[in-house]
């Protein structure tokens, strides 16, 4: 997503552990504004900070529009609820479900008075509809994501110029993610031959065609009519 933004000429301001190379080439390749922060979502009150000042010290007049992103999870063990550790738990809820609010209330709070276009885009899951074993921290974030999502649409759409907001499940993709759920063990995973499967019949999208998917709903007119969405929708 980031680098089809910065090749639209956007400027990107990216939140993350590390920063790929391929960030920083699109960027000098575009001429586009990229910005790159190195932060661990698991401690998500520093960068949630760190955003809300920097957008407080920008001109709202110079922005026709400003968009958060919310994208960041992890799975922590594969495996039962009660098999996966304390400070797993605690990570995966971290990353996936109190990142994202706080980052939402730092960017709400710093945008409220700017006039051009605000938008929260979440990046949900299927898996936040549909229950799975082995997999309730995950469930719970998405779900969470999801439920704070509709929250929010509530209370910014009785505003003048309420933000739209939008948590998106953004379908099946090749990822990291998907390799981790394949590779699981089978007896701790039940569900493992039906992710195995969407790799061997060719189900899974390449991440740059589900970041189109996704960015395309993100610039429709109607972004924000429902709060929770599926791309495949």
């Amino acid at each position: 997503m980031a680098c089809e933004l910065l090749t639209r000429g956007h400027t990107v301001l990216c939140i993350s552990r590390s920063h790929p190379e391929e960030l920083a080439r699109h960027a000098h390749e575009t001429g586009a504004a990229l910005l790159q922060w190195s932060h661990d979502l698991a401690e998500s009150a520093a960068p949630a900070t760190r955003l809300e000042n920097w957008l407080r010290g920008q001109d709202s007049k110079a922005w026709t529009s400003a968009t958060l992103i919310n994208n960041a999870g992890v799975i922590p063990h594969i495996g039962p609820l009660s098999e996966i550790q304390p400070a797993d738990l605690a990570r995966a809820l971290r990353v996936g479900l109190e990142a994202p609010m706080q980052l939402t209330a730092a960017f709400l709070r710093a945008t409220e008075d700017w006039s051009g276009e605000r938008k929260v885009l979440n990046i949900s899951s299927g898996l936040a509809r549909r229950a799975m074993a082995s997999q309730a921290a995950y469930c719970a974030a998405k779900a969470g994501m999801d439920h704070f999502t509709r929250c929010v649409a509530l209370e910014e759409a009785g505003k003048i110029n309420g933000a739209k907001v939008c948590s998106l499940a953004p379908g099946v993709m090749d990822t990291a993610m998907q390799l981790q759920l394949r590779g699981a063990d089978v007896a701790a995973f039940p569900d493992r031959e039906s992710f195995a499967r969407l790799k061997s019949e060719g189900r899974l999208a390449p991440p740059d065609e589900a970041a189109h998917r996704v960015l395309a709903w993100l610039a429709r007119p109607d972004f924000g009519a429902q709060p929770v969405a599926d791309v495949r929708e």
